[in-house]
């Protein structure tokens, strides 16, 4: 007899729901409570923690209460793109042609759709499984502190699938680390100069920006850069003063966009700065035939009331120009694939300092160390103070393990096909479950998700389906 199983329609039906709630990064309380309410619905135990993870249980099916426990794992939080007041916009979703995606920011299918298949497990009563753990983190996408503080005994199962995942063809088996650094350089404020002067506004935009793992050597156009040469170019040649910078959207994404204000006394070198404006578009097109769209735009703008001193001003840009940008080193042992790098993800002006946060991965651990403490001692040569916000080890799985062959089989067997088995040049919460849960085996699979972390974050939605019957019968091998 055929096992009926959920239609995959009400795992979209909760990713809508999801997406009525904000859920940046650090501000995940709103999605808890619809967490715990969820579970309470459904008469589940569950349990919430200090930092707002959640897990949910549930007990098996009928007839498999002996099973060995399997825990569904994802995130809550997501990388809010294009949002203008990310702790109350929503995420309006809208399909075209098969794909997902959103009006004018991230979509959030990045780990939305994942936890929405594990909340359809959980309240339908057609899957069959043995005991599970739903656990839901917090702050995943800007330092992983959810997974890093859980308790030794919030999970009991040691079989994880982790639907984070945007390689629909592929069980990721491994991830590289990653440490997340702030650096703050201090900033005196001054008044800002009288006299015969032009304002600037110089802004780059229209980037494609994307993943600072997965995307970091697909040929990118970083904010970062072309800033740091147009400001390079004008300081080379003239006196003037920075009043601001904002580079940059969220810490785990390559900078896409970038604003500046300058100013510069009238004459000659209001003329040479005005003159950067084609030079950059024409070197962004020699530089960056991968990224078409990005632009600068270089216009008269208001005066503002002050500017940096000149030390911070030339402590950024010596910074920057001796921080390593992109890929740093391809594996040797993985085919096409980006052992070490490093990306500038923000760049910012505040009141008294210069925010610079940094996202260095590794393959290897003691690299990823090495290349971090490189870069802090960049910028405390510089008079910056560093902070080490997340540092995640590498993870890499037995890939013939009997527990990888049979998520490799369940692929076959669903769907005619099977799926590549690789490590990714991301950072999973896996390292810390497997330093915290002595073990424990994860195998991360998921839909198709493209340029996440961007306003051009897209999910297809063919894919969702395909993972959905894998995960189902998944579970039930398991139980077995």
């Amino acid at each position: 007899m055929e096992i009926q199983r959920p239609s995959v329609e009400r795992v979209f039906q909760i990713f809508k729901e999801l997406n009525r709630i904000p859920r940046p990064s650090h501000h995940e309380e709103l999605v808890a409570d619809y967490l715990c309410q969820f579970a309470e619905h459904l008469h589940l135990d569950y349990q919430r923690d200090a930092q707002n993870c959640v897990v949910i249980r549930k007990a098996a099916t009928p007839g498999h209460e002996g099973a060995e426990p399997v825990v569904l794992l994802n995130h809550m939080d997501m990388v809010c793109v294009g949002m203008d007041d990310p702790q109350h916009d929503t995420v309006e979703a809208f399909t075209e042609g098969g794909w997902m995606r959103a009006r004018g920011t991230s979509l959030g299918a990045d780990n939305g759709i994942g936890l929405s298949m594990a909340l359809a497990v959980l309240e339908s009563n057609e899957v069959v499984h043995g005991p599970l753990e739903v656990i839901t983190t917090t702050n995943e996408e800007d330092g992983m502190s959810g997974a890093a503080n859980l308790s030794a005994d919030f999970i009991k199962g040691r079989k994880v699938i982790n639907l984070d995942s945007e390689d629909y063809d592929t069980i990721t088996t491994g991830a590289a680390g990653a440490c997340l650094q702030f650096h703050r350089i201090p900033v005196k404020r001054k008044a800002a100069p009288g006299g015969k002067r032009r304002w600037y506004r110089i802004t780059f935009k229209g980037g494609l920006g994307g993943h600072s793992g997965v995307d970091i050597n697909k040929g990118r156009c970083s904010a970062v850069v072309p800033v740091w040469a147009v400001l390079a170019a004008i300081y080379n040649e003239y006196d003037f003063d920075v009043a601001s910078i904002n580079i940059g959207e969220a810490n785990a994404s390559i900078a896409s966009t970038a604003e500046v204000v300058i100013t510069i006394p009238s004459g000659s070198g209001a003329e040479f700065v005005k003159e950067q404006q084609d030079m950059m578009n024409q070197w962004l097109r020699e530089e960056y035939p991968n990224d078409p769209d990005m632009t600068c735009v270089i216009e008269k703008c208001e005066r503002q009331e002050t500017v940096i001193d000149t030390a911070a001003f030339e402590a950024l840009m010596t910074c920057l120009e001796q921080l390593p940008q992109g890929v740093v080193e391809m594996s040797s042992s993985m085919k096409d694939t980006v052992e070490t790098s490093n990306n500038v993800g923000r760049v910012v002006t505040e009141d008294d300092h210069i925010f610079v946060s940094t996202h260095t991965r590794s393959f290897i651990d003691k690299e990823m160390e090495l290349l971090s403490q490189r870069i802090a001692d960049v910028f405390r040569t510089a008079g910056a103070v560093s902070e080490v916000v997340m540092s995640a080890p590498a993870w890499q799985e037995d890939q013939q393990s009997p527990f990888m062959e049979m998520t490799s089989d369940t692929f076959y067997d669903v769907l005619g096909w099977r799926p590549r088995k690789v490590a990714m040049h991301f950072v999973l919460e896996a390292g810390y479950f497997v330093a915290k849960y002595p073990g424990i085996q994860i195998a991360c699979i998921g839909p198709r998700i493209v340029e996440p972390h961007s306003t051009s974050e897209r999910l297809e939605v063919k894919t969702v389906g395909d993972i959905w019957q894998v995960l189902l019968e998944l579970l039930t091998r398991l139980c077995k």
